[in-house]
């Protein structure tokens, strides 16, 4: 059951990641939404600004200036945390593949594999929220400019949405918290009695027995504390 949990989580982990890279990398958070000549296609990235021509289908991309430049909030705070997220994923896809069980490293202490893929998890979580959080600033920022714009009745000839990069940032985010979930709750739930030895399960077992119900020596699996207060109070001879 364990051993599915973590291929489960590793590949919905894999996935996600490539998500969040892809929304780092494209070229789509914003998307002009109401052109009214339906001359051209334009696409805003975190990078860069592309343009398509929707007759002969020509795409050019202009670059933003140097990274050091002043940029709009959204443009700066949405790559720090998108790039930091998906560092963190990234370290958490290269701690899960050692702490998975079918991977030999580490096979002879299931102990240290196991913290393994709960730091993956942590790790995984971090990257989610950081990801998650950037790409719903960018969304909502987008959108409060828009209705700002709409508000004051301006029309500048497009307007523009989030696009299909922003909601792979957010797909890629929600990704990462199921899979952080699932190697921390889950996991932890599957493996919970993995480390009660023999004798903690028999004394469970000899607790909850109706053959030692009333002696108060059955617990601690010895006979050194039964005195004769012990055994009038048991009704004992």
């Amino acid at each position: 059951m364990s051993a599915a949990l973590q291929v489960t989580a590793f590949g919905l982990a894999l996935v996600s990641t490539l998500f969040l890279l892809l929304a780092t990398c494209t070229d789509c958070w914003m998307v002009n939404a109401d052109d009214s000549l339906e001359v051209s296609h334009k696409c805003r990235g975190l990078w860069r600004e592309c343009v398509t021509n929707m007759q002969d289908g020509v795409r050019t991309c202009d670059q933003y200036d140097s990274i050091l430049a002043d940029h709009p909030v959204k443009i700066v705070v949405t790559r720090t945390l998108m790039i930091t997220a998906d560092l963190l994923a990234g370290l958490a896809l290269a701690t899960l593949i050692l702490g998975l069980d079918c991977i030999t490293f580490f096979k002879e202490d299931p102990h240290v594999k196991l913290k393994m893929c709960y730091g993956a998890g942590a790790i995984l979580g971090a990257g989610s929220i950081l990801g998650l959080t950037g790409s719903v600033w960018y969304a909502v920022d987008v959108y409060v400019e828009r209705a700002m714009l709409v508000s004051h009745n301006i029309f500048l000839g497009v307007h523009y949405d989030f696009g299909w990069s922003c909601w792979l940032g957010m797909a890629g985010s929600t990704g990462c918290f199921v899979a952080s979930v699932l190697l921390t709750c889950c996991l932890h739930a599957c493996t919970g009695r993995r480390g009660e030895g023999p004798a903690q399960e028999a004394q469970g077992f000899l607790a909850g027995s109706s053959l030692t119900k009333g002696y108060p020596f059955v617990p601690s699996l010895g006979w050194g504390g039964y005195t004769r207060q012990n055994r009038a109070e048991s009704g004992a001879p």
